[in-house]
């Protein structure tokens, strides 16, 4: 079911090329990239008519197309936003990734709505094939679209804060370096600051102590004890909501001093 070609499937009825008639030999390939792009994946299909052939065996013919059609009808009549879903990651850009929702209807999760702490590309969270839960953002029922949102799922500013203490020393992994200091990651949804150093980059491992968590400013100081080796792929993701519809999803804690930093999923698309 989920593949990099679910999103822009070939059809054999439709011309190869804007203006053009696909030739036979332009469908048959098409069909053949279709067939070998789905070896030994699963996939949905409609089962719209039985035949026998020459020697009297039965003989299905299936359509891709109708199952998925069905299966957008079906979640665009019940999923709204909020509705949290189980999705599995088919392909992986810079701006975002591709989520098949089920039957191979594709969503899309932009890079800003993966996690609270910011990454260059969602390979630093994602893997093509795995399966993660997602939540629905928006729903456009006439361009019969549905975008998705992840950062909701991995918990709040204080959850994610309630599993390190001051006087800790712990692997964190470098987002952003300013004049003033690097952002270092210790959780998806959780970044602390640590001082200026020059020897950081974007992407590095480190080890770093825990000097001090301030929920009123939602901050963590942090001092780098030493760079460490990259991981060999993105750590188990742990989320904190897995299943059910958000309404309002709000990260800051309890007393922070600023505007509430949070999520309102009540508003639908036309």
């Amino acid at each position: 079911m989920p593949d990099t070609t679910c999103f822009s499937p070939w059809e054999a009825s439709r011309p190869a090329f804007p203006g053009r008639r696909s030739s036979p030999l332009d469908q048959r390939g098409q069909r053949d990239i279709a067939v070998l792009s789905r070896v030994g994946k699963p996939a949905c299909f409609l089962v719209t008519a039985l035949r026998a052939d020459e020697k009297g065996a039965p003989t299905a013919l299936l359509s891709r197309r109708a199952v998925q059609e069905r299966a957008m009808d079906f979640f665009l009549e019940h999923l709204r936003p909020g509705s949290v879903v189980t999705a599995v990651v088919t392909h992986l850009e810079s701006f975002g990734t591709f989520l098949d929702i089920g039957c191979g209807i594709v969503a899309m999760l932009l890079i800003e709505h993966i996690s609270v702490s910011r990454i260059s590309h969602p390979k630093e969270r994602f893997r093509p094939g795995q399966k993660i839960l997602a939540a629905v953002r928006s729903i456009d029922r006439e361009k019969r679209r549905i975008t998705m949102t992840h950062k909701e799922l991995l918990g709040t500013w204080m959850e994610n804060a309630s599993w390190f203490h001051p006087g800790e020393t712990v692997r964190g992994e470098v987002r952003s370096v300013k004049e003033y200091g690097s952002f270092i990651e210790l959780a998806p949804n959780l970044s602390g600051l640590a001082d200026a150093r020059e020897d950081l980059r974007p992407g590095d491992g480190v080890s770093v102590y825990i000097k001090s968590i301030r929920p009123e400013r939602m901050k963590i100081k942090l001092q780098v004890i030493e760079k460490l080796p990259p991981l060999a792929e993105p750590e188990p993701l742990r989320y904190q909501i897995t299943d059910g519809v958000l309404d309002r999803w709000v990260y800051s804690p309890a007393g922070y001093e600023k505007s509430a930093v949070e999520t309102v999923f009540t508003a639908e698309d036309p």
